[in-house]
């Protein structure tokens, strides 16, 4: 009896030195040698008081954290569109990569469009030239088409002129300045069906309006004006052409060229006394040998096709020039234009 009581003033010193540390291992320690020691005291400590008594040590033990909500315009965090200059750059790469897209559809759409008109024209030309006598192709093996194929083409060239000389100039011309533009804008770095159409259209405009009806008058005019058989004709025909005919033909293709692209009267002039000089001197080192087999061989129903034939090479010279600087000018302004709403947004 003696030695319970003497257990049981143990276990309540105990309890009473760890009262206000519930949580304290020390409890549960001597917990289980009370009951190792009195059996029968067992049914006091049940387990579901067990875990109501480690379950409230465990809240004591646990603090309570408060957690702030960040406001969804904070200004140090990226992802918030509100007041934050991350944001603002997270929203214009998106709107960039928009237009970036947009800009890759039109031109996909631009290549298909450029592509289905250099093909269909070229298989339209080929197809022309190849059946010329294909109303006589009967009986014909394929080494007699192919030999009469370049003089039955001259033949019908010929009868054209004699119908309708200008409207078969204008028609060479044309086509010859749309290639040259065409080839100018490879030249300057365009791919094969990049290509500008409405600038290829505008030269190809000004050659079959302008360039292969006044060539016809031109020509029948200079032989008008030096109507002699002697040796000094053709170098003063080549001087007369490279001096008044080239200044008044690149002046008039500078400003229909400019007045096709909507440009003001002072623009046109002061590119036009820029580049005039240029323009004329950049001449005189491929026309006057050309020249030479213009005037000295070439008979003059036939000279402006030989000029067209140079022309490919001219063509490609007078549009870089005429365009190079109209472009350049576009250029600036659209990039001073998509620069000025950037500038103004860092501001703000």
């Amino acid at each position: 009896m003696a030695t319970t009581l003497t257990s049981h003033h143990k276990f309540s010193s105990l309890t009473k030195t760890h009262k206000t540390y519930p949580s304290s291992p020390l409890l549960l320690l001597s917990t289980k040698l009370l009951t190792k020691s009195n059996p029968s005291k067992n049914t006091i400590l049940s387990a579901k008081k067990t875990r109501t008594l480690i379950a409230g040590s465990l809240k004591e033990d646990k603090k309570v954290v408060p957690v702030k909500d960040k406001p969804l315009n904070d200004k140090n965090n990226p992802l918030f569109v509100n007041g934050s200059k991350d944001s603002d750059l997270l929203s214009s790469s998106s709107s960039s990569s928009i237009v970036e897209s947009d800009d890759d559809e039109d031109r996909m759409t631009s290549r298909a469009i450029n592509a289905t008109i250099v093909l269909g024209c070229g298989t339209l030309a080929v197809s022309r030239l190849l059946t010329i006598d294909y109303d006589y192709w009967h009986g014909w093996t394929l080494y007699e088409i192919l030999r009469y194929l370049p003089e039955h083409n001259w033949i019908a060239y010929e009868q054209a002129l004699k119908a309708n000389p200008v409207l078969a100039k204008m028609a060479i011309s044309g086509v010859v300045y749309s290639i040259g533009d065409w080839i100018a804008q490879c030249y300057q770095g365009k791919l094969i069906f990049e290509f500008d159409r409405t600038r290829m259209f505008r030269s190809g405009l000004v050659g079959f309006t302008l360039h292969g009806s006044l060539s016809h008058y031109y020509y029948q005019f200079c032989e008008a004006l030096f109507p002699f058989e002697d040796w000094w004709v053709v170098p003063a025909k080549v001087a007369f052409d490279q001096t008044v005919w080239a200044a008044v033909w690149n002046s008039i293709y500078y400003v229909a060229l400019g007045l096709l692209r909507f440009e003001s009267l002072d623009n046109i002039y002061r590119e036009l006394k820029a580049t005039f000089w240029l323009l004329l001197t950049a001449g005189w080192k491929l026309w006057p040998f050309a020249h030479l087999i213009t005037y000295g061989v070439i008979p003059l129903e036939q000279r402006l096709l030989w000029v067209d034939c140079v022309e490919l090479i001219w063509v490609t010279i007078l549009s870089t020039y005429s365009n190079e600087k109209s472009e350049a000018r576009i250029s600036d302004a659209t990039s001073e234009a998509n620069s000025s709403p950037s500038s103004s947004a860092d501001e703000k």
